[in-house]
């Protein structure tokens, strides 16, 4: 039977294990800030329900070691699991691959603890000091690794998130298994097996950030086949342009000979339609076009020009009014690029998606440039109802299930610049999203 003594001390054991487990999440999640703190206190539920269950299946199961480990185990990884979801706001398996990662590490750092101490008779107090000293440690190597972000990069694709989060947990059910092995390894043979143990780890990190640099590699060549792709395109847009310009020239002559005949039978009412239409030709043929390159040829940051060109061609292709606005010229941007541009493709294809609900689908893109900072508006028509604090839940969407994966990765993205400030809208059938991003200090 489990003494009150008991209680505490396994309830101890699992509590430093789950500040182990939480400081290694802080950093897979790449958390800035203190404001996750504030959500730390409902994780103690977590050793708290584990230490109860591993009594009531010690009562019942008092020679079975490994079943009563692997139940525990597993019990814990799923309220860890839980708690990450309701803390980040995520989706199962993404919070379910953080919780196997934070628990890979978490062992491989109790492996390296005890390499340091593997006398018997040390005091547990200096045990705990020394692994909690070790996980501190390999914390401040992983954030230095920028290993968070590398781990959200690879997870940011919904569709490999369920792969990602079983291969995962294999490699955490296999440090487990290792951790129950250490009990019938001779002494002798300590030293490897735990050095085998944080090698598993090592590879496990150097294969999600090599996963991530090679999935960021590839997603960053296809984007520059895009900018010269979108070139050509912007090119022949401007040899449009020119085509126009040359047939209205030629035409010019011909158009004043017919003003200057009405002008001299004094067909004033005449000739003021006939320069009225003359000039909502020229507007509509070359005018809108000469406009939107002015406006295009603003936007100087080429990743950002690329998607801009290919979204409005493919609005175009599908009847979508789209109005861009640069007025002023847009050099430079107050965080990666890459990044913008991830989160201003995210704004349009919500937005193009929203627009062809509506009975003229338009989308609107503003681009303003200030001396220390940009602000992005993209509005468009919608109709129906809409619930600002679901729409960042990862798989909401009003369009069914699976398909709202977009605002939360956005928001994720924007986490990492804490200088940038996202708004929504919505009133009088426009929805209306905004992002301010601050130059650095």
């Amino acid at each position: 039977m489990f003494t009150l003594e008991d209680y505490f001390a396994v309830f101890a054991d699992f509590l430093g294990g789950h500040a182990a487990l939480a400081l290694y999440l802080f950093v897979i999640m790449d958390v800035r800030g203190w404001q996750m703190l504030k959500k730390l206190p409902a994780l103690l539920l977590s050793p708290l329900l584990a230490t109860l269950l591993d009594a009531v299946l010690y009562a019942r199961f008092p020679d079975h070691y490994v079943f009563r480990y692997c139940a525990f185990s597993c019990a814990i990884l799923l309220m860890c699991t839980l708690w990450i979801r309701w803390a980040w706001r995520i989706g199962f398996w993404y919070a379910f691959a953080a919780a196997c990662m934070a628990g890979m590490f978490q062992v491989a750092a109790s492996g390296l603890a005890q390499i340091l101490l593997l006398d018997s008779e040390i005091p547990y107090t200096a045990l705990i000091a020394v692994y909690g000293a070790v996980a501190l440690v390999s914390a401040a190597l992983l954030h230095r690794l920028h290993f968070g972000r590398w781990f959200r990069l690879l997870l940011e694709d919904s569709s490999v998130q369920r792969r990602m989060a079983l291969f995962f947990f294999g490699l955490e059910a296999a440090m487990e298994a290792f951790s129950l092995l250490q009990e019938g390894i001779q002494p002798e043979y300590l030293v490897p097996y735990y050095a085998l143990v944080l090698v598993m780890a090592g590879l496990a990190v150097g294969l999600v950030i090599y996963l991530s640099q090679r999935l960021d590699a590839s997603r960053k060549m296809e984007v520059q086949r895009d900018v010269i792709a979108q070139q050509q395109l912007y090119e022949r847009d401007l040899e449009a342009i020119q085509r126009e310009v040359r047939a209205f020239r030629h035409d010019y002559k011909n158009l004043l000979a017919g003003l200057s005949e009405q002008a001299g039978k004094g067909e004033l009412d005449e000739l003021r339609a006939s320069l009225s239409q003359l000039d909502a030709g020229f507007d509509q043929h070359i005018g809108e076009r000469i406009q939107a390159s002015v406006h295009l040829g603003n936007v100087r940051v080429p990743q950002v020009r690329s998607l801009l060109l290919s979204k409005l061609a493919v609005m175009e292709q599908k009847g979508i009014d789209c109005r861009l606005e640069a007025l002023y010229p847009v050099e430079r941007i107050g965080m990666d690029p890459w990044d913008f541009t991830r989160c201003l493709g995210i704004l349009l294809d919500n937005a193009a998606e929203a627009a062809l609900e509506a009975e003229t689908p338009w989308v609107e893109i503003v681009l303003l440039s200030q001396q220390d900072r940009l602000s992005l508006r993209v509005s468009n028509p919608y109709n129906g109802a809409i619930d600002p604090d679901r729409i960042w839940t990862e798989g909401f969407s009003t369009k069914g299930e699976r398909r709202g994966l977009g605002l939360p990765s956005y928001q994720r993205i924007l986490r990492d610049y804490p200088h940038t400030v996202a708004s929504t809208s919505w009133a009088n059938g426009v929805f209306v999203q905004e992002l301010v991003v601050e130059e650095k200090a």
